[in-house]
């Protein structure tokens, strides 16, 4: 059921009214599942529940993850994915034309690790709405602005096997009519940020520019709200901590598709910063993009200090105008303990505030 448009306008009054205008806060996206809902410090947890005990667990791990990033002075709050056990696969089970028991091992992030990925063998098609459930929980139970994440095109179809499209493009160009579908409802449903994760996009640097960027435009079709794409290095495991050690004593790949980037529909950028080695001198091939920049490390179970979170916040405000600018964290938080991540995220509000305080 949809929420009452009086309720929708409402939320969106008081959501303006209650973030910061200087650097306002947001996550990558998901946060710790409680250990009573799913598998602890698992990228890919089992359930611990199923039916409607399980859906009845997924809302009330939606309003404790709300409840942690408001008391953590989270500006730009989101249901910390905590109804997906899986960023990409979390939207897949709504979708007919894949088979989850036809399972292939594939090599993805350009073979930088394999996974068991279920298999495209008919037309793809949306079941039904896909999160219409705790976004409208989400947006009934907090008064600040929401944000709502989806996969990009590029990520799914690098995350799937295909036995039908036959070709790249082609399938990618489906799953972002599907995703357009779903991001449409989740503006209806008062969502004020749709941010579509394309870690692939670091990855086929080439693709990205092209197709890839294509395919997001084709996404955010008619979307009323903010759209963001989130960019990074990825989750905080051992493939990627291993293979971000080998990529130099700086990364560069941005540079290959950041122009591309600037000129395109999307609004805000989202990207990895502190403990990177991006050069910070890149940001300023997004000029005229709102960018969203990673100040906790999800990589490392150390807490950032305040001052730490600003200092980055601080060099980056040397190449992006001060109002474009979003303290976020690199990625996801899924994997992580819960109780670091809690904290991770009071460092996040604490450093935002220091850097108003120093910078505004």
């Amino acid at each position: 059921m949809k929420p009452p448009a009086d309720l929708r306008v409402r939320h969106a009054m008081n959501a303006t009214a209650a973030t910061n205008s200087l650097f306002p806060t947001t996550i990558a996206g998901s946060l710790p599942k409680p250990a009573w809902l799913a598998e602890p410090n698992k990228l890919w947890p089992r359930w611990r529940l199923k039916g409607e005990d399980l859906a009845a667990a997924i809302d009330d791990a939606t309003l404790v993850a709300l409840k942690l990033q408001e008391d953590a002075d989270i500006d730009i709050v989101c249901d910390g994915e905590q109804s997906r056990q899986h960023f990409v696969h979390g939207f897949l089970v709504a979708v007919d034309g894949i088979d989850f028991d036809q399972k292939v091992e594939m090599g993805i992030r350009n073979d930088r690790y394999k996974a068991m990925c279920p298999t495209v063998v008919g037309e793809l098609r949306l079941r039904s709405r896909v999160h219409a459930r705790e976004a409208r929980l989400a947006r009934a139970h907090t008064t600040r602005k929401l944000k709502f994440t989806l996969p990009g095109p590029m990520t799914i179809v690098d995350t799937i096997a295909d036995a039908y499209y036959g070709d790249r493009i082609k399938m990618a160009m489906a799953f972002a009519g599907l995703l357009n579908e779903e991001a449409r409802g989740l503006a209806a449903d008062g969502v004020d940020v749709i941010q579509f994760d394309e870690p692939a996009f670091n990855v086929y640097m080439e693709q990205a520019a092209g197709w890839g960027i294509d395919a997001l435009h084709c996404a955010i079709d008619g979307v009323l709200c903010t759209t963001a794409v989130h960019i990074c290095y990825g989750y905080g495991i051992p493939a990627n901590i291993a293979w971000k050690a080998g990529l130099g004593t700086e990364w560069r790949q941005y540079e290959k598709f950041f122009p591309a980037l600037a000129k395109s529909r999307i609004d805000e950028v989202s990207i990895e910063c502190i403990n990177s080695r991006v050069p910070m001198s890149t940001l300023r091939l997004l000029d005229g993009k709102s960018v969203q920049i990673g100040v906790i490390d999800i990589a490392t179970d150390k807490i950032e200090t305040p001052e730490e979170v600003a200092g980055v916040i601080g060099e980056v405000a040397k190449h992006v105008a001060k109002e474009k600018i979003i303290p976020s964290t690199n990625c996801g938080m899924a994997p992580m303990r819960r109780d670091i991540a809690e904290k991770k995220l009071h460092s996040l509000g604490k450093g935002a505030a220091l850097a108003r305080e120093k910078f505004g």
